[in-house]
C-alpha cells in the first residue's frame, strides 16, 4: 500500500478518487469489518465499489483515504451511524461484520493489513470529534489524516496517534522461557509479557521495568526483534527478546492470572487446546515464540551485530 501522502493534500484529486469507479472502500461498522467465508476454511474481506460507497456516504457515512494499492485508491468507510448495517440496501447480502481479531488469521495478509489501517483511522476519528484543548468541534482534513479545531481562537491540529508498547519473550539464554496468562485471554492461551511505554522512558527501560513488575525478574540483555501495528485500538507493538537470570517468578496478580517457565520441549509439544495454547498465529507474540523455538532469533542477533 502506497500511503500517497501528496494525494492527501490535493482536495480536488481526492474528490475525484472518491467517485472513481475503480476505487475501493473498506466498510467499518463499530470496529468490525465485512467479510464472507470462502468455502475452504478461510475468509474473504469485502471491499465496496464506489457506487455502493456513494449511497452510504449520502446517508451519513464518513470516508478516510488509506492510500493506493496497484494505483487503485482505497478508502475506509465509517458506518458507525447505522443501527443495523444489513438494513442498508448497499450492504444487504454482502456478508457479515466481525472483529478483525477473530477473522484476521483467515484473511489474505495484505487485506488484513488494509483492514487494520482502516480500523485504526476510524477509531481515532470517532474519539477526536472535539478538540482536547478547547472543546470545540473538529473537522477532518487531508483525507482523514488530520482534524482541525473549528474554534477560530484555537485552530489546533490533531493527528492520528499511536501508542508504543513493548512485547518481549523473556528467556534464560538457554532452553527455557517465560509465558504468562491474563484472565481475558481465550481458554488455555499463554503469551509473552507486554506493556506500554511510559513518558520519559526508552524502549529498553520499558522492557526492564515491565519484566520486573510483572514477574519479578531482572533482565540483563535486551535485543530488538521486530514490530507490528496493533489497532486494538491504536498500538504499535515493538518486539524484543529479554535474557533474565533464572529464578522463581513473583507474579503481579493485577496484571497476570498466572506465569511460569516453559521448556522448548513443552512448547513444541503444545496441545493447542483449552488446556494450553500458544498466542494467535497472526500476532508478533507468536512470531517471538516461534523464532525462539527454531533458533531463528540467534541468526537475527548475529545479523544485528554484523
Amino acid at each position: 500500500m502506497d500511503r500517497a501522502e501528496e494525494l492527501r493534500r490535493d482536495e480536488a484529486r481526492l474528490a475525484c478518487a472518491l467517485t472513481e469507479p475503480a476505487s475501493l472502500f473498506v466498510p467499518v461498522w463499530r470496529d468490525r469489518h465485512l467479510f464472507r467465508e470462502d468455502g475452504c476454511g478461510g475468509a474473504e474481506a469485502i471491499f465496496l465499489s464506489a457506487d455502493r460507497a456513494e449511497a452510504l456516504m449520502a446517508g451519513g457515512a464518513d470516508s478516510c483515504f488509506l492510500g493506493l494499492r496497484e494505483q487503485i485508491a482505497h478508502f475506509a468507510l465509517d458506518l458507525g451511524h447505522l443501527e443495523i448495517p444489513d438494513h442498508a440496501p448497499a450492504l444487504a447480502g454482502l456478508g457479515d461484520f466481525a472483529d478483525l481479531r477473530s477473522i484476521g488469521p483467515l484473511l489474505a495478509r495484505h487485506d488484513s493489513a488494509i483492514l487494520a489501517h482502516a480500523r485504526a483511522l476510524v477509531h481515532w476519528h470517532g474519539r477526536h470529534r472535539f478538540c482536547g484543548l478547547c472543546g470545540g468541534a473538529t473537522r477532518s482534513e487531508q483525507g482523514g489524516h488530520l482534524r482541525r479545531c473549528q474554534n477560530p481562537d484555537c485552530g489546533a491540529l490533531h493527528f492520528p496517534r499511536t501508542d508504543p508498547a513493548v512485547i518481549m519473550l523473556v528467556h534464560d539464554g538457554g532452553d527455557r522461557c517465560v509465558l504468562g496468562r491474563q484472565a481475558r485471554f481465550p481458554a488455555g492461551m499463554h503469551s509473552t509479557l507486554a506493556g506500554f511505554v511510559e513518558p520519559g522512558e526508552s524502549l529498553e527501560d520499558t522492557v526492564l521495568r515491565e519484566v520486573q513488575e510483572e514477574v519479578g525478574l531482572t533482565v540483563r540483555e535486551v535485543t530488538y526483534h521486530s514490530s507490528q501495528p496493533w489497532p486494538f485500538p491504536s498500538s504499535l507493538m515493538l518486539g524484543f527478546y529479554a535474557v533474565a537470570d533464572p529464578g522463581k517468578l513473583k507474579i503481579d496478580r493485577h496484571e497476570l492470572e498466572t506465569a511460569a517457565w516453559f521448556s522448548r520441549a513443552e512448547l513444541l509439544n503444545s496441545p493447542e487446546d483449552d488446556s494450553f495454547r500458544l498466542p494467535r498465529p497472526d500476532s508478533i507474540a507468536r512470531r517471538l515464540v516461534s523464532d525462539w523455538l527454531t533458533g531463528e532469533w540467534r541468526q537475527d542477533l548475529e545479523r544485528q551485530k554484523a
